[in-house]
């Protein structure tokens, strides 16, 4: 299952947080991926605020994790400065209570459930809008896929 969306702007990165956001059910996990300003943070930023987290939002590149009470507890990582499989295991990022966004998330795939939704997200250039794609393989993303195309169906772009 796939989905290619088309950002304009920082606020519609954010928008399209904020619908999946309503999706969420404990335990899900989300892998973030995309080169330097792609707008992985942006688009925490929207789905904190889809889940109701009103404390500011930003990279925890320095910290590695930081965690944010809403309607869904939020576990926000960023594994981009982690060289060994012992560092990630020690986070212990994943939870079944809370939902887990992980920047630089491809880095370390094989240690999140395979039950999850990728979002790679793509820098635009001067003349080019960003590209936010969505994909997902596994059993609980199969029964909300319908769901998630129609709440972010206004963002949908060409493959």
């Amino acid at each position: 299952m796939r989905i290619t969306l088309r950002s304009k702007a920082a606020d519609e990165t954010r928008a399209i947080g904020e619908a999946i956001a309503a999706l969420l059910r404990p335990g899900d996990t989300l892998i973030l991926t995309g080169e330097l300003g792609a707008g992985k943070t942006t688009f925490v930023q929207g789905v904190a605020a889809g889940l109701g987290i009103d404390d500011p939002v930003t990279s925890p590149t320095f910290v590695l994790v930081h965690e944010h009470e809403g309607r869904l507890p939020l576990t926000h990582a960023d594994v981009y400065r982690l060289r060994r499989v012992q560092d990630v295991l020690d986070l212990e990022l994943v939870d079944e209570d809370r939902v887990l966004l992980v920047e630089w998330g491809d880095a370390i795939r094989d240690l999140l459930p395979t039950d999850h939704l990728r979002v790679e997200l793509t820098a635009p250039t001067d003349d080019e809008e960003r590209r936010i794609v969505l994909e997902a393989d596994a059993t609980a993303w199969s029964e909300r896929w319908s769901a998630l195309s129609a709440g972010i169906g206004a963002w949908e772009g060409s493959p």
